[in-house]
């Protein structure tokens, strides 16, 4: 028994060893954790939850069953999984297991997820399980699968307008397939939430609709009259059926029928005169009614054929215009403005304007005759005639520019221009020689220009044998040249004429060389007149080729401008004439144009431009891809108007009388006429007054913008200064005006003088003139009978266009008794002067001299009383008083015997002059001014000249004075204080 009960213990304790060791056994970790290698994953934007497919559970082969057949099992912590790690950088997602012991876990975002960042997530995972020994070596970690997650989209974003507004424009009476397109846009990440299904207008009654693209239409034809401008509201859908967040404003303009045309110009333009370019077209552009254009041709022309010759140019001399173009020497102008010195154009009709140039007109009965000694030209030398010319169509007779002519006797031509049939024909005859040969004689132009009925310029070189013309600036060579022989010896003087030639009566033709019987010079005519307008004819030594010279006279100061943007400037052409009057542009690119178009400008360089219309003119031709169907575009028309400049007002001012000793006048230097001459010009502007403090006060009682007028001085040219004696003429043989001809030179001004005064010309500063002027002295060599002399001096601009005021100067002689000393300084004070247009008057005194010595009456002291009259500013005049007492003393003691005991001592002599009391109203009138002019001459010489007529008048002390001798006493007061009988 006890065997048998020590045998079934044995086998208890056996069976219990092993399954302790079978314990032990299981307790090693040998196996990894198992997963699937792919899984994939769904999770909706804002919310946490993933969900997995297939689901997330780790298997481990370390793990005993759950349930024996015979006996309960206990777990280890080797079969279990502890959980799962997931490996990726920035990875919004978490593992979490939910069951140890069956290995079940889930994916979870950490936070919410947004759609519109990141539609998908991909990372790697990996489980571990839970065995572990002393140093953690015992844990087995799972291979790697990947994960991939989409985020679902939810719809929370509603469309959006791309623009704020959308405007189109369209032309009445057409339906259009597409008038324009509006568009949305949704920020939801899916294509069901972020896809605009629908548009819709929501302004109901509107004759337009909107399809699922966005494209509205009109539904009927529109009408300008019925309603200009649509607004429309519309709004869109997403396929999520979001409406809009704000609805967009459509606004539709309904424009009349579209006519091609240049629009967005104004047609007046008014240009400022010292402004520089101004542009012409700044918003114009073409409108084209949506043809297809190929290409445009725009010419654009500025009508000028009506401002002087053909355009605004300086409108100097031409022999001032010659030397500011560098063309100054041997210059004769045969057509000048008419003046005291070049007076033989008197007679001829001119344009009667000053603001442009100044033309001569010629209506086939009138001519001129150059005087003689103008032109010293010799044929044999080089020379240049040049000429501006207007001649329309006329009849088929010769018709004469210039001509010289035998002045009697015969009716040779010795050189002539002349036109006939509409060609410029030029006339040279040599001189005899030695060989008297056929030489060329007529040389014949067959020209457009000459019967155009516009403005053209001429240039003639002559070097004979060969002539060129230029017209316009263009060369043109002759198409024929005749020959003739030279002309016989004659002593005859020749005439020069213009307008027609000058022949005698002998009807003979006058284009050969003729002799007829001597006539009286009754029997002489001019003929073949010409019918047309001259001006700037010139004769001038030498030949004129350099081009740029000739560019200069002929170029214009007013025209056209473009500056082209760099943008542009290959794809458009741009060519202009010769004086810039028109433009042609050329390009196929219609943006591109209409720039161009918009930078074209006028510009005018004159300081003083010729104010009027310039009328302008834009001829278009267009070239489609369908040419029957090609638009036609008619030419725009509008104008310059070239306001009126400011008028300068040239002010001469200086001393306007003074007295000078008749040694001066008779001295080598002379006096000098005009020794503090000054020469200003100023223009007068309206500007706005400054009246904030009184607009503050009474803005509301006055609403009146009050202006008022500022005076500015400016500097210009001055073109003429001409000296004239008022009076008698210049004698010649013992009086002149003269001037220092080298400074005249150095400043390159001229000087013509006559018995009527001199003329300075040139264009030069007002500076210069007025250096000038003080360099004019005036001399004469017999001043006994001499007592005063006048002189007029007037300046002006642009010739005539703007003139000066007259400025008078008077000068007085001063006669003395007796060149011996004088103890008495009152015989030898200084000269009076009268400045005027100055804050000061310098008034030093008077001389009184003697005029009938004691020859006259051996015992009786005459002194005669030098008159000086200031006409501009006050006048004043010298007299005697108290001398007439002192003169009847002097006859009483002549009656008592006592002429040989009375002598008179001037030793003592003093007059005092007070000037203020002379003068008490410095305005007076015009009339007084006039009044006093017209009796000055006949008082200074009742008082000067006539000391019979001033005893008499002593004589008869009871007879009353005139008004001047009331005045005289006023002004002078007699100092006797220190006078000895």
């Amino acid at each position: 028994m006890r065997f048998r009960g020590n045998k079934r213990f044995a086998s208890v304790v056996g069976l219990v060893l092993g399954l302790l060791c079978a314990v032990e056994a299981a307790k090693v970790n040998k196996h990894k954790p198992w997963i699937e290698t792919t899984y994939h994953g769904i999770v909706t934007e804002n919310d946490d939850k993933v969900l997995l497919d297939p689901p997330l559970i780790a298997l481990d082969k370390d793990a005993p069953l759950r349930y024996a057949e015979s006996f309960e099992v206990t777990l280890t912590e080797e079969g279990e999984i502890c959980g799962f790690r997931i490996h990726g950088q920035n990875v919004p997602f978490e593992a979490v297991v939910l069951d140890k012991s069956t290995g079940e876990g889930v994916i979870r975002a950490k936070d919410k997820l947004d759609c519109e960042l990141q539609k998908e997530h991909t990372f790697t995972i990996q489980a571990y399980d839970c065995g572990e020994g002393p140093d953690g070596s015992n844990m087995k970690k799972s291979h790697k699968a990947t994960v991939h997650i989409q985020v679902n989209d939810i719809n929370e974003y509603s469309p959006v307008f791309k623009e704020k507004s959308y405007k189109a424009t369209v032309i009445e009476g057409k339906k259009y397939d597409s008038i324009l397109k509006v568009e949305a846009v949704d920020a939801d990440c899916s294509f069901q939430f972020s896809q605009i299904c629908n548009y819709e207008i929501v302004t109901p009654d509107v004759p337009f609709t909107i399809d699922k693209d966005g494209f509205i239409k009109n539904t009927e034809k529109l009408s300008y009259g019925k309603e200009h401008m649509y607004k429309l509201t519309v709004t869109a859908y997403d396929c999520g059926k979001n409406r809009a967040s704000e609805d967009v404003l459509v606004k539709i303009s309904v424009k009349p029928t579209c006519k091609p045309s240049w629009q967005g110009f104004n047609k007046r333009i008014e240009y400022e005169p010292g402004t520089g370019s101004l542009a012409l077209f700044p918003s114009m552009h073409l409108e084209t009614c949506d043809e297809p254009i190929t290409s445009i041709r725009a010419t654009v022309e500025l009508e000028t054929s009506h401002i002087g010759k053909g355009c605004d140019r300086d409108t100097y001399s031409e022999k001032s215009l010659h030397k500011l173009c560098g063309a100054s020497s041997g210059t004769v102008e045969l057509l000048p403005a008419p003046s005291s010195s070049a007076n033989w154009t008197v007679g001829l009709p001119t344009d009667n304007g000053h603001d442009s140039d100044q033309v001569f007109e010629f209506n086939g009965t009138q001519a001129i005759k150059v005087p003689d000694g103008m032109v010293s030209t010799s044929l044999k030398d080089p020379f240049t005639i040049s000429v501006w010319m207007r001649h329309g169509p006329g009849a088929h007779e010769k018709e004469t520019i210039l001509c010289n002519s035998d002045k009697t006797d015969m009716n040779r031509h010795h050189y002539s221009l002349y036109i006939h049939n509409c060609r410029l024909i030029f006339l040279l005859r040599q001189d005899p020689s030695e060989a008297e040969n056929y030489k060329p004689a007529e040389f014949h132009w067959k020209l457009d220009q000459v019967c155009d009925k516009e403005w053209h310029h001429y240039v003639l070189n002559v070097e004979f044998p060969s002539v060129s013309l230029f017209v316009d600036g263009t060369t043109f060579e002759p198409f024929l040249v005749t020959e003739d022989y030279p002309l016989h010896a004659s002593k005859i003087e020749t005439q020069l004429t213009i307008g027609a030639c000058w022949q005698e009566n002998s009807g003979h033709d006058n284009d050969t060389e003729t002799v007829s019987e001597p006539t009286s010079g009754a029997n002489a005519r001019m003929a073949q007149f010409f019918r047309g307008n001259l001006a700037g004819l010139i004769i001038r030594s030498g030949k004129l080729e350099n081009k740029k010279v000739i560019d200069c006279l002929y170029t214009c100061k007013e025209g056209l401008d473009v500056q082209l943007p760099e943008e542009v400037a290959s794809a458009v052409k741009v060519e202009f004439n010769p004086n810039q009057s028109s433009l042609t542009v050329e390009g196929d690119d219609i943006d591109a144009f209409d720039k161009v178009m918009q930078h074209i400008s006028y510009l005018n360089s004159r300081q003083f431009p010729t104010p009027g219309i310039r009328h302008l003119r834009i001829s278009t031709t267009v070239k489609c891809f369908n040419e029957e169907s090609c638009v036609t575009v008619p030419d725009a028309e509008g104008y310059v108007m070239v306001l009126q400049p400011e008028e300068p007002k040239i002010s001469l001012s200086g001393i306007d009388h003074f007295a000078r000793s008749a040694a001066e006048f008779e001295s080598q230097e002379g006096v000098t006429l005009f020794p503090e001459m000054r020469i200003v010009s100023t223009i007068t502007r309206e500007v706005e007054a400054d009246t904030e403090s009184e607009a503050a006060e009474g803005a509301d009682d006055d609403p009146t913008v009050q202006e008022t007028v500022v005076s500015e001085e400016i500097m210009h040219n001055l073109d003429t200064c001409e000296v004239t004696v008022v009076g008698d003429e210049l004698d010649g043989e013992h009086e002149s005006l003269e001037v220092d001809m080298t400074q005249l030179q150095q400043r390159a001004l001229e000087m013509s003088s006559s018995n009527l005064g001199l003329v300075i010309t040139g264009v030069n500063t007002m500076a210069n003139y007025e250096q000038v002027l003080h360099l004019i002295r005036y001399k004469n060599w017999h001043t006994e009978a001499l007592f005063d002399r006048k002189f007029k001096l007037v300046c002006s601009e642009l010739n005539g266009r703007y003139i000066s005021n007259d400025f008078k100067v008077e000068v007085n002689v001063i006669h003395t008794a007796n060149p011996m000393e004088h103890s008495n300084n009152a015989m030898v004070q200084p000269n009076f002067i009268n400045p005027v247009h100055h804050a000061s008057v310098d008034l030093s005194g008077h001389n009184l001299v003697n005029a009938h010595q004691a020859s006259v009456v051996p015992s009786a002291a005459t002194i005669v009383i030098v008159v000086c009259v200031s006409f501009l500013v006050f006048m004043i005049i010298l007299g005697v008083f108290r001398i007439r007492a002192a003169h009847q003393r002097t006859m009483r003691d002549q009656e008592n015997g006592k002429e040989n005991e009375m002598d008179w001592d001037d030793s003592a002599l003093t007059i005092t002059v007070n000037p203020m009391e002379t003068y008490e109203d410095q305005h007076s009138s015009e009339e007084e001014e006039e009044e006093e002019e017209e009796s000055e001459d006949g008082e200074e010489e009742d008082d000067i000249t006539s000391a019979e007529s001033e005893s008499s008048e002593d004589e008869e002390g009871g007879e009353p004075e005139d008004q001047q001798g009331a005045s005289r006493q006023q002004q002078l007061e007699w100092d006797d204080s220190t006078l000895t009988y």
